[in-house]
């Protein structure tokens, strides 16, 4: 599996423990930034990191920042992409198996490093369950899918 990771200032050590942990188990992760302690601008690594998901270049993708919050909302931006704030194991199962999620985004600041790998294992082990969930994710694509055309039209 191919796995995109970013973060922003913030989050550079919290990503390193996870790229780390990521590769020593053999995925493979391509590294969107940044990479020192200047500040930054979290929406352009989170949107990056969506792009290549939704273009198919990443199967799944790891944002990181303060709180995870800020990554979540732009990475949700991105039209197809389903992006979770993951701080515990029940919320982190269930982004995957009932939203289908693609990125999960975790806050440096929120949870300790350990927890995070924990999590980020859990995650990447859980698949989508379908079944009542499927109409519910279906749903969301149609609003997505409506909205872009309202958006769109002139």
């Amino acid at each position: 599996m191919s796995i995109a990771i970013g973060c922003d200032e913030a989050g550079c050590a919290f990503r390193d423990a996870i790229k780390e942990m990521l590769i020593a188990k053999g995925y493979e992760v391509e590294d969107f930034g940044t990479f020192d302690d200047k500040p930054v601008l979290y929406p352009d690594i989170a949107v990056a990191v969506a792009q290549s998901i939704k273009e198919g270049r990443h199967q799944r993708g790891i944002l990181i920042c303060g709180t995870g919050i800020g990554m979540c909302i732009t990475a949700n931006k991105v039209p197809g992409i389903r992006a979770a704030v993951c701080h515990d194991p029940f919320s982190t199962a269930r982004s995957r198996k009932s939203n289908d999620v693609q990125i999960m985004c975790m806050g440096a600041r929120i949870i300790a490093p350990q927890l995070g790998k924990m999590l980020v294992e859990q995650w990447l082990e859980c698949d989508f369950e379908g079944g009542g969930s499927a109409p519910k994710v279906q749903r969301i694509k149609d609003y997505e899918s409506r909205f872009l055309k309202d958006d769109n039209a002139c």
